[in-house]
C-alpha cells in the first residue's frame, strides 16, 4: 500500500467511479494527511459519488477557499505594515497562486504566509512588523541566531490577535545551501498583482517550488509541492524555463521536477534515472490510514535534507545541538 492511488485520484478523477467505502476512507485519509484534500475536491468537481464522500469533499472546498481568503487578507496586512518602507513586497507559495488565481491555487490549503524582500531591507521589515503587532515564534536563542546567522529567512513570526503566521525570506535556500538563487533577479522580475503586493515570475514559481521539494526538505508532503509544480510548468516555456533555471543554480533539479512530475502526475513520457525513483518511492510512503510508511526511507531523506543545508561539520554541531535540547525526528 502507497499514496499510488491519490496520485491516480488527482490525475484521472475519474478513476474514483468504482470506488467502495473502504477505497474512499483510504483515498481522503491520504489526501488530508498530504494536505491534498481540498485540491482533490477541486479535480473531482460535481462527479457522482456517495452522499457521505459528498459532504467531506464539499467541506474541503469550503475551507479551502476560506484559508485563500485568510491568506489574502494577511498578505494585505503586511502589505500595509511594509508600505513606508516603498519595497516589493513578493509573495511566496500558496498564498502567491491564490493572488494571481493560479491552477496551483485551486483548493490549495494555504498555512503560512511566505514573503520575499531584499536582504538589506530585512532589519526594516522586521521593525516595520512587530509596530504592526507581529511577534517572535522561537524564543530560544540558539534557534534565533541560527535563522539570522544561516538561513534564508528571519525566524518565524505569528500576529498576536489574528494567530496567523509569517515567513519573510530574502533568499529561497539557506545561504549555506549549495546552490545560490539570484534572489534580486526574482524580486526585480517579479510581477504586481494587487495593493503593492507581487508575485514571482512564471519560471522563478517553478524554480522556488523545485528548489522547495528537491534543493532543501525532506519531501514530507511533497505530492502536493509536486502537484503545485505540475500545475505550474503547463504556464511556462520549457526554453525560457530552462534558461532561468541555469541562472539560479537549479536546472539539474528543475530537469528532475519535470520528470517527476510527468511520471506521477502526467503521461509517464519521460524515462526515469533510478534517483528519480528512490524519490517517488519517498514521495508515495503512505499507507491507508494516511501513516507515513518506510520509515527508515523517510529519516535518510531527513538525514539528507540537512546534508543538502549546511557542510558536514557544522550539521553535526547542528544536529547534536538539537538533540541535546530534546529534539527528536518525527
Amino acid at each position: 500500500m502507497n499514496a499510488l492511488p491519490l496520485v491516480c485520484a488527482l490525475r484521472e478523477p475519474g478513476t474514483v467511479a468504482a470506488f467502495g467505502a473502504e477505497q474512499w476512507n483510504m483515498l481522503i485519509a491520504m489526501a488530508r494527511a498530504e494536505r491534498l484534500i481540498g485540491t482533490l475536491a477541486v479535480r473531482i468537481g460535481d462527479m457522482p459519488v456517495p452522499e457521505a464522500v459528498r459532504f467531506v469533499l464539499a467541506d474541503a472546498r469550503l475551507d479551502a477557499e476560506w484559508e485563500a481568503r485568510q491568506a489574502l487578507w494577511e498578505a494585505d496586512r503586511a502589505a500595509v505594515a511594509l508600505k513606508p518602507l516603498g519595497l516589493r513586497v513578493v509573495l511566496l507559495k500558496g498564498t502567491a497562486y491564490a493572488a494571481a488565481r493560479l491552477k496551483a491555487g485551486e483548493g490549495r490549503f494555504i498555512g503560512d504566509l511566505d514573503i520575499l524582500v531584499p536582504r538589506n531591507a530585512m532589519a526594516e521589515v522586521e521593525k516595520y512588523l512587530m509596530a504592526a503587532g507581529w511577534e517572535w515564534v522561537k524564543p530560544d536563542p540558539y534557534d534565533d541566531a541560527y535563522y539570522r546567522q544561516w538561513m534564508h529567512e528571519l525566524p518565524p513570526m505569528i500576529h498576536q490577535e489574528r494567530d496567523r503566521m509569517i515567513d519573510v525570506h530574502h533568499t529561497i535556500l539557506p545561504l549555506t545551501a549549495r546552490q545560490t538563487p539570484d534572489a534580486g533577479a526574482m524580486i526585480a522580475d517579479a510581477i504586481s498583482v494587487t495593493g503593492g503586493l507581487y508575485v514571482l515570475s512564471p519560471e522563478d514559481r517553478i524554480c522556488h517550488a523545485v528548489a522547495h521539494l528537491l534543493a532543501d526538505g525532506d519531501l514530507a508532503g511533497g505530492l502536493r509541492n509536486l502537484w503545485d509544480i505540475y500545475c505550474l510548468l503547463g504556464e511556462v516555456d520549457a526554453g525560457a524555463l530552462e534558461t532561468r533555471a541555469g541562472r539560479h543554480g537549479l536546472s539539474r533539479h528543475v530537469r528532475q521536477a519535470r520528470r517527476l512530475a510527468d511520471a506521477l502526475y502526467g503521461e509517464g513520457r519521460r524515462r526515469l534515472t533510478p534517483w528519480d525513483r528512490i524519490v517517488i518511492a519517498r514521495l508515495l510512503a503512505r499507507d491507508g490510514w494516511g501513516r507515513e510508511t518506510r520509515k527508515g526511507l523517510c529519516f535518510a531523506f531527513y538525514l539528507r535534507s540537512h546534508w543538502l543545508r549546511m557542510p558536514p561539520m557544522m550539521l553535526a554541531r547542528h544536529l547534536f545541538t538539537k538533540w541535546r535540547k530534546g529534539h527528536r525526528p518525527v
